[in-house]
């Protein structure tokens, strides 16, 4: 879209919209077109990667749950009207899941019987829905939306924190391999109950919540995130970083210079609750004395379609997107400057073939279109690097090699944007 859409009214919106990423099916509800797919689909794979790096096992749970089950937890009347309920055609009462500690819990306790199956982390990335007042902000806050949600079995409390801590550990890195500066502070559990609690937020201007934090927290790079332990989550967890409604400006201890306030997105939340859901529902394992135990529990969601939104949020400009490499759509913009040049065409049709052959993603506008068409595009859609081929480049025997986030421009030899390029795949 050349235009601005009315509807739009934060950046996030307006460019995924703008960029042709997705559509308004109805309130709150999107469909995810080609190029939005792609993105939402890089995200997914790089929280899947990490969950199964922190011995998480991937399952896939339906959307539409049994009532019952809701009733068993004593959760079916307190939720409220976020919950869509549906009566089938043999009257049977169901809902359209807008989380799944209950489903789980109730799969586990018919599974699993002994604590030597212990501990165990079971996740699925699916779709849910909370019938949200006031839908907004695009796929910040829509009525349908893409979660990792992940669920912790352990026999006793002290196995119950550390599944917690590898988490923890799982969300600084997964963050950091997204792009993202991510401030971990204390939370309520809300709906989901239970006594600890952290959400993780990113840094960004448009914001919803107000963070106060320990400068402290910016002195850890993404190369340190990327290698987080427990002992840097000890580290962390040992700073002052609260949100608006928790945080008391009266008693904090941080010093008004190390005191940093800035506004953040929540994109991740982790939840320890013991046996809320284990007790009610029957969660028992036989432990090594013959004994009847219920399992210690926690959940771990992470916003996979809102973090497309909140990534957006962190990383534009006046021009559109920048996204991060690693959740890109394409790698490379390949950009043919002279549409119906015979030279232009066929050197910009063997570069793309070479790209495609080494493995990089190349979106290859080859479009009968003007320059600054071209040029606003790809700026617009947010690729990371652009490759440019135009008739005085051709003859000189080079391309213009563009870095989106910086803006710096180069002219270097084909082999040499292929080069950079593919180390960078």
């Amino acid at each position: 879209m050349k235009e601005t859409p009315t509807e739009a009214q934060i950046a996030s919106h307006r460019l995924m919209l703008r960029a042709g990423m997705i559509r308004q099916s109805s309130a709150g509800i999107y469909s995810w077109l080609p190029m939005g797919f792609r993105v939402l689909r890089n995200i997914e794979q790089i929280v899947r990667e990490e969950q199964d790096r922190a011995g998480a096992q991937e399952m896939l749970m339906p959307t539409i749950q049994s009532a019952e089950l809701w009733r068993k937890s004593g959760r079916y009347d307190d939720y409220g009207k976020e919950m869509l309920r549906i009566i089938d055609r043999g009257e049977r009462e169901l809902l359209y899941g807008p989380t799944n500690e209950e489903l789980i819990t109730d799969i586990f306790a018919s599974s699993v019987r002994s604590y030597r199956d212990l501990p165990k982390n079971l996740y699925h990335i699916q779709w849910k829905f909370r019938d949200e007042i006031r839908p907004r902000f695009g796929v910040m806050r829509g009525r349908e939306f893409l979660m990792k949600d992940a669920y912790s079995f352990d026999l006793e409390k002290e196995g119950a924190e550390q599944s917690y801590l590898k988490m923890f550990v799982a969300y600084l890195r997964t963050f950091a391999r997204l792009g993202l500066r991510a401030v971990p502070v204390q939370a309520d559990p809300g709906a989901i109950g239970g006594n600890m609690s952290h959400e993780f937020h990113i840094l960004a201007d448009t914001g919803e919540s107000d963070l106060y934090f320990d400068a402290a927290f910016e002195e850890y790079t993404a190369e340190q995130m990327l290698k987080a332990d427990f002992g840097m989550v000890k580290d962390l967890r040992g700073l002052y970083a609260a949100a608006d409604e928790k945080h008391d400006a009266a008693n904090c201890p941080v010093p008004d210079g190390q005191l940093r306030q800035r506004k953040g997105i929540e994109v991740g939340h982790i939840f320890y609750f013991g046996t809320k859901y284990s007790a009610p529902m029957g969660a028992a394992v036989t432990s090594s004395t013959g004994e009847q135990v219920n399992v210690e529990m926690g959940s771990y969601g992470i916003g996979v379609s809102r973090l497309v939104g909140a990534i957006i949020e962190a990383s534009h400009d006046e021009k559109g997107i920048i996204w991060p490499e690693s959740v890109a759509p394409w790698k490379a913009a390949l950009i043919n400057l002279r549409y119906g040049d015979a030279e232009c065409t066929a050197a910009a049709d063997g570069l793309y073939e070479k790209f495609q052959n080494a493995g990089v993603a190349t979106l290859y506008d080859d479009r009968d279109e003007r320059p600054g068409v071209k040029f606003a595009d790809a700026d617009l859609i947010g690729i990371p690097w652009h490759v440019t081929v135009g008739p005085r480049g051709v003859k000189a025997g080079v391309v213009e090699f563009k870095n989106r986030a910086t803006g710096e421009t180069v002219e270097i030899t084909p082999e040499a944007a292929l080069n950079r390029l593919a180390v960078k795949a």
